[in-house]
């Protein structure tokens, strides 16, 4: 059986909403909900955050030994490094990325590109964000291992911040697989990265309380607040040149 490494990239800087990863919602902290959904997909047989050296990111140290997770510590830029040294102490035959500003993972989906991973020999990166159709903040995306490694040899600039980018952007090079989910939700924001999105993101709390909402309730629910929909519509997401 593939031995699946979750690693959970987290730190306090943030140029658009610092600390957003330690917000409290609904009595849990953000990283802490990106967490328990990870865990809660039972495909993980390890999970460990990455977070930097810098002195501000021992408060995100501090939340992982709260929650008796396994945290490593590496470059606060070089993110693809960090992961590397996270998987070399938590060693796995594929990593599962995810970010700290996603509070409303779906174990459901997680679990569901984990073994599309699995059904495709050879295969070397899977995710739902090549041809979105899920909200921004419920993506999921898996690398081998040996392919992580490739890319810490040869990836560079802003690759080495978005971790697994020059794999999906080279499929010359990578055997690269798109996941897609229908229905369509891509208009969705619900990811966190300004306090639009926290809005939006506290009132999804403050309604359904400290659980994970599978997405098909959430979407069915957000139907219906045309009002909290359009708090963060008009959010712009970073290119991936900007880091």
């Amino acid at each position: 059986m593939m031995r699946i490494v979750g690693i959970v990239q987290a730190r306090m800087g943030s140029s658009r909403l610092p600390g957003k990863v330690l917000r409290p919602l609904a009595g849990r902290s953000v990283l802490g909900r990106v967490i328990r959904a990870a865990q809660d997909s039972g495909v993980l047989a390890d999970l460990v955050v990455a977070t930097s050296t810098e002195t501000a990111d021992d408060a995100v140290a501090a939340e992982c030994e709260r929650l008796a997770v396994p945290c490593h510590r590496g470059p606060v830029d070089d993110v693809l490094s960090r992961f590397v040294g996270a998987l070399d102490a938590h060693p796995g035959d594929a990593v599962m990325r995810f970010t700290a500003d996603c509070p409303l993972l779906d174990p459901e989906i997680i679990a569901t590109v984990a073994s599309v991973h699995r059904a495709v020999p050879g295969l070397d990166y899977a995710s739902t964000s090549i041809a979105r159709t899920l909200p921004r903040g419920l993506d999921v995306e898996i690398i081998r291992a040996d392919t992580l490694r490739t890319l810490d040899r040869i990836a560079t600039g802003h690759h080495r911040v978005h971790v697994t980018s020059y794999a999906y952007t080279h499929p010359e090079l990578f055997r690269v697989l798109g996941v897609t989910l229908t229905p369509d939700r891509s208009a969705l924001r619900l990811t966190l990265d300004t306090e639009q999105d926290w809005t939006l993101l506290r009132a999804v709390a403050d309604h359904f309380g400290d659980v994970t909402v599978p997405l098909a309730a959430l979407a069915d629910w957000l139907d219906g607040q045309p009002a909290l929909r359009a708090v963060n519509a008009g959010v712009r997401q970073k290119r991936l040149e900007e880091c």
